[in-house]
């Protein structure tokens, strides 16, 4: 019996763990929500024909802009710009780990870093009060929308 009671206390113990909020680049489009809310950012939605524009304005000023597909409800691209750095690691999410490996920096800040990958691409790079970067998914663009149109 021990055994069982062990096994049933780590099932508890998972169930009740904190589930980390869905990546924004490559989640849901309900991810948008989440990462307004840790940005404590103002939210302007604009609906297009084959995607979604949402733009958060954080109270630092930086805008952060994420890109859904109509087709499938994913974030397929997100851009950022302003006077600070958003948190990669919430914009990025599963994603921000390549950057890292890429880089070997854990930290990206005032450093360029850029990463071109069949599944992921991130450019993100400024100085100090002037940040700007994005990040895509080339395989999830939607049929005529072409990197230059992610700003």
């Amino acid at each position: 019996m021990p055994a069982v009671r062990g096994v049933g206390l780590m099932l508890l113990l998972a169930a009740l763990a904190p589930v980390e909020a869905a990546a924004a680049l490559g989640g849901p489009a309900s991810s948008v929500a989440v990462d307004q809310a840790h940005m404590k950012a103002t939210l302007q939605e604009e609906a297009g024909s084959v995607y979604t524009l949402y733009e958060m304005t954080t109270p630092s000023g930086t805008i952060v802009r994420e890109f859904v597909s109509s087709a499938t409800g994913q974030v397929f691209a997100v851009t950022w710009q302003g006077p600070f750095m958003p948190d990669l690691k919430q914009v990025l999410g599963e994603h921000f780990a390549t950057l890292v490996d890429a880089t070997g920096k854990g930290r990206i800040g005032r450093s360029n870093a850029s990463v071109n990958r069949p599944e992921v691409a991130i450019h993100s790079g400024g100085h100090m009060r002037a940040f700007a970067g994005k990040a895509y998914l080339p395989g999830q663009l939607p049929e005529g929308v072409g990197v230059e149109d992610i700003r």
